[in-house]
């Protein structure tokens, strides 16, 4: 089963990545982009930010994702995978540069992809106030200085985007508290598997 934790940044994707991986012990634990050698480069280079082209940060995104699928995901299938980000992150980061239509997105993510969606989307969607406290907390990369307002506009393009997709799908209240958090996810993935 491969689930996708999506969501912008310090809405708390890891933490629960870390908190289901202890309950599901033979599961395994990646992310997007950096999951695979190739994606530790890629990583790098869109932290930083330095690309002025955004058809080639899109064009950088997916080929991690494709390495990461053809690597990580594929091989593992009759795995439990809970990845850090996905496909879904892709097309909302890219809707708020601007300049690329969701129909044409979701086909170049169906290629990087091999046509394999995941199994469940799990998004934490959080508010402006929660976002400009934990952003404070911390050491800003290349993508999250372009702003608060930006962030809030990729989670609203993924949350849009979650509509018009066919895939199960939880959305998560970031605000909420650890522990409920994680009961609900723990629920929906055991129901999920059963």
């Amino acid at each position: 089963m491969y689930i996708l934790f999506e969501g912008i940044d310090t809405c708390g994707k890891t933490t629960q990545i870390e908190l289901v991986a202890q309950k599901f012990k033979n599961s395994i634990i990646t992310k997007e982009p950096g999951g695979t050698e190739f994606g530790k480069h890629a990583r790098e280079i869109l932290l930083k930010d330095s690309l002025s082209s955004k058809r080639a940060e899109l064009l950088l995104f997916l080929a991690d994702r494709a390495e990461h699928y053809a690597e990580v995901v594929k091989p593992n299938s009759d795995k439990l995978i809970l990845s850090d980000r996905g496909f879904l992150s892709g097309i909302g980061y890219a809707l708020a540069n601007g300049d690329f239509e969701f129909e044409h997105l979701l086909e170049l993510n169906k290629f990087a992809l091999e046509d394999k969606f995941p199994d469940l989307i799990i998004l934490f969607q959080t508010n402006l106030t929660t976002l400009q406290t934990r952003m404070g907390e911390k050491t800003l990369d290349g993508i999250e200085l372009r702003g608060l307002e930006y962030l809030i506009s990729v989670q609203t393009h993924m949350r849009e985007s979650l509509d018009k997709l066919d895939i199960p799908y939880l959305l998560i209240d970031a605000t909420d508290s650890i522990e409920n958090i994680h009961n609900l996810i723990f629920e929906r993935i055991t129901k999920h598997l059963l």
